[in-house]
């Protein structure tokens, strides 16, 4: 990995006089307004010093082998999303190596400048036949030149199960450690896919960032919401960011009811900085995101 500066952002010639389908007489490469002044809520995650939109745009609906419901919007479906995202407020792109989403968020940089995205990655840590090998640092540098972008704001190790996962793997952690010192990261962090790798999360200094399974009603989680809410409180008391995932139950809490009741527990909870939502239409995210404002004004 080279070493770069940290501000050393994207350096790429845009193709000029192409209009975007979903705004009309605004060129590539030109920076998007927001569409008002109540555009939706950042914070900063933890003590990462990583500032985000309260949602990030989630790539990897039913995602595996490079696929997902959002590629398969194909490249001008996905743009047409991810810049509505955009305009409602939402910086904060949630892609990772097996969703394939790595194409799609470099076809979006055409369209948004690098510095106005934040973009999380996550390295799939189980061996497999069909994913490249290579090490964490040779994994790091095809991450950049598929997504075209010289740094990456967070990387996560993706779906760890194991309780013991901080010393199984010791030395991607080193290496994403050195990436950081080096400015090739920003944050990095882990996915959790058990509460024993949440638990083991919440205890290790190393940890930036935690992705976490959390609704109110326990599904596609890794444990009850009583038992989960806890582990996800003493993350974020010490200074880890935490984003929430399966805020809807991957699709399980579909009704208005069940989707107001568990942003409702997630967001009053105060424990949960972010959340994820692998949003398929614009009529989903402008819901959510006028929801989001809601609680946030009320708590």
């Amino acid at each position: 990995m080279k070493k770069i500066s940290r501000r050393k952002f994207l350096k790429k010639s845009l193709a000029g006089g192409t209009v975007i389908a979903l705004n009309p007489g605004k060129l590539l490469g030109q920076d998007l307004l927001f569409k008002d002044s109540t555009k939706l809520e950042q914070i900063v995650l933890g003590n990462s010093g990583v500032r985000v939109s309260r949602l990030a745009l989630g790539t990897g609906t039913h995602g595996w082998k490079f696929k997902s419901d959002q590629t398969a919007l194909g490249d001008q479906g996905f743009i047409d999303l991810a810049l509505h995202a955009y305009e409602a407020g939402i910086t904060f792109i949630d892609a990772a190596d097996i969703y394939g989403s790595h194409r799609n968020v470099q076809q979006l940089l055409r369209y948004i400048p690098r510095e106005k995205l934040v973009i999380l990655t996550k390295i799939w840590m189980q061996p497999n036949d069909w994913i490249p090998s290579g090490s964490a640092s040779e994994t790091l540098d095809r991450f950049r030149k598929e997504i075209g972008t010289d740094y990456l704001d967070i990387v996560l190790l993706h779906s760890q199960t194991s309780l013991d996962w901080v010393n199984e793997h010791a030395k991607a952690r080193e290496t994403l450690s050195q990436a950081k010192e080096s400015g090739i990261i920003r944050a990095h962090g882990v996915s959790c896919h058990s509460l024993e790798a949440l638990k083991a999360a919440a205890s290790s200094e190393w940890v930036d960032v935690i992705f976490a399974r959390i609704n109110n009603n326990g599904n596609r989680m890794d444990d009850t919401p009583e038992n989960v809410m806890p582990v996800i409180k003493q993350a974020h008391d010490s200074g880890k960011g935490v984003v929430g995932m399966k805020i809807f139950g991957c699709g399980d809490l579909v009704g208005e009811t069940q989707r107001e009741a568990s942003l409702q527990y997630v967001l009053n909870s105060k424990n949960v900085d972010a959340m994820t939502i692998g949003f398929e239409a614009k009529d989903q995210i402008d819901d959510t995101v006028k929801r989001v404002k809601k609680v946030l004004k009320e708590r």
